[in-house]
């Protein structure tokens, strides 16, 4: 089966199709500091199967987190708590990667102002924001830049660009909300010109030979915001810099969501087809055949099971043996299986 076959992309080479996404756990407290509660988070999901475990959204500023209860890696005093997982999720052969974020306009914390591309607010009841200023807008990119090195330092085998989900990589890239005039704003390319300056400043201190994931929302959900079509021209603009791209949507203004199992698989097909590049698919996911119908018929190349691993974090395990794959089991609970 496909689900269970190793893939190799740059350094990784992992041992099933399937990634736990980042998801925020909001477990931290103000220093962003992982604590016990992540480490056993994600070394749990690694002793039940997973192929790649992304670790959730972890701020490049202190400004930049969703809340105050977000990861952090605006320092080095967050590394050794971050080495700690990585150290703890490979014993057990998964590979794993961080995403860095900056949240834009949807931080919710009190450890300094909201900022974004253009003054407009989430929605009626969020804060609106400082438009940021190209010396802000550089800052920022720096932050970037200094993240990947602390994610280097601490063993990561990859990172991923927060660039969905209505933060502020997003809110660049959406016209919804990205009103600027200058060189920011406007056309396609000129809203994708921040992502891009993130990815060259990072592409000059991250290791060659390790993986970068963009996670994206190809989709707004609203008359006048991306489409499926757009974020294709976007990652054509920015393939050079990045090796797979996880395919989200939505997030960046409230819309009404017809969310069911698998609604955004033909994102994901659409930009693997058309960009030419590698995709992860997401979104509702929970069944092995669905994983396997994802797979086989090459419509992305991971797939990534975000609410169900929480709920089930041996589904890589249990899925092998009712399907009968032989894999890989931990000593200790191979009597289960």
């Amino acid at each position: 089966m496909k689900t269970f076959e190793e893939y190799v992309l740059k350094n990784l080479r992992l041992k099933n199709r399937i990634v736990l996404p980042p998801m925020d756990m909001y477990s931290a407290d103000e220093s962003g500091k992982a604590n016990d509660f992540h480490y056993n988070h994600y070394t749990t999901r690694a002793i039940g199967g997973a192929g790649l475990i992304i670790v959730e959204s972890t701020a490049v500023t202190t400004n930049g987190r969703i809340s105050d209860n977000d990861l952090g890696i605006w320092n080095d005093e967050h590394i050794d708590k971050l080495s700690n997982i990585v150290n703890s999720v490979k014993k057990y052969g998964t590979a794993i990667a961080i995403q860095l974020n900056h949240g834009g306009r949807k931080y919710v914390g009190s450890s300094g102002e909201v900022l974004a591309p253009s003054a407009i607010a989430f929605d009626e009841k969020s804060k609106i924001p400082r438009e940021l200023t190209k010396d802000g807008i550089k800052e920022i990119v720096l932050a970037f830049k200094a993240a990947a090195i602390r994610a280097d330092k601490a063993g990561f085998d990859g990172i991923e660009i927060h660039g969905a989900h209505g933060y502020l990589i997003d809110e660049f890239l959406s016209p919804l909300s990205n009103i600027r005039t200058d060189e920011y704003g406007g056309s396609t390319e000129n809203r994708t010109r921040f992502l891009k300056e993130v990815l060259e400043a990072i592409s000059e201190v991250w290791p060659k030979e390790k993986a970068i994931s963009l996670r994206v929302s190809a989709e707004d959900y609203k008359i006048g915001g991306i489409t499926g079509e757009e974020m294709v021209k976007i990652i054509d603009i920015v393939k050079p810099y990045i090796d797979i791209v996880h395919v989200s949507s939505g997030g960046l203004v409230p819309a009404d969501i017809k969310a069911y199992p698998g609604y955004q698989i033909k994102l994901a097909e659409l930009i693997k087809e058309h960009c030419e590049i590698s995709t992860i698919a997401v979104g509702l996911i929970t069944d092995i055949n669905m994983v396997e119908e994802i797979l086989s018929n090459k419509r992305a190349d991971l797939v990534a099971l975000g609410r169900e691993l929480l709920r089930n974090p041996y589904w890589v395990l249990n899925a092998a043996k009712a399907k009968g794959i032989e894999i890989d089991l931990p000593v200790q609970y191979k009597r289960a299986f």
